[in-house]
């Protein structure tokens, strides 16, 4: 089954006219710090299709509009729904980062972040990088560099990430107050 998308331009005008339901499934932090004034936050590590679905505010035969950072999250969060027997789900291209460049109506909060993506390249890149520079001296080391490279080939398969997974649980990305660092 493929799933339908739609352009932030044209989610922008249905929910000018009414109610949509748009569930972001980016990170606490990533959501606290731009999103869609429609959206509601369930990150995609803890999702739950039919948790969702009984808190909707739209009736169930309108689409659930999914959106994260540019679409690729969505995606997944989409596959999750429809696999829990949830269909009319609708991915919203492009993403946040979209739907703030096109100027729609947005909340921006005071902290900004390294995107999970970049911080990833970065977590690799370097990673890569000391395990060259200790193999100059211990020659087990280039197996790091090995590991790394043998995960980015794996995430790319798979289209999972298991570093994402782990970078989104470091302080930096959880949300400031009660649960979160300075809280």
């Amino acid at each position: 089954m493929s799933i339908a998308t739609i352009e932030v331009n044209e989610l922008a005008s249905l929910a000018a006219k009414g109610s949509i339901d748009l569930i972001d499934v980016r990170t606490p932090v990533e959501y606290e710090t731009a999103r869609s004034q429609y959206a509601k936050l369930f990150p995609l590590d803890s999702l739950d299709p039919q948790a969702i679905a009984t808190q909707r505010t739209t009736p169930a035969d309108q689409p659930l509009y999914l959106i994260c950072k540019m679409g690729g999250r969505s995606m997944k969060a989409c596959e999750q729904f429809v696999a829990a027997g949830i269909t009319n789900v609708v991915n919203v291209t492009g993403g946040t980062d979209a739907w703030v460049a096109a100027g729609h109506p947005s909340v921006h909060g005071e902290r900004k972040v390294m995107a999970l993506d970049r911080q990833m390249r970065i977590t690799a890149g370097l990673l890569v990088l000391v395990g060259v520079l200790l193999s100059l001296k211990f020659s087990w080391a280039i197996w790091i560099a090995g590991f790394i490279g043998a995960g980015l080939v794996f995430s790319g398969v798979t289209d999972t990430c298991g570093m994402v997974a782990v970078l989104a649980k470091m302080p930096w990305n959880r949300p400031k107050g009660p649960c979160g660092p300075g809280g």
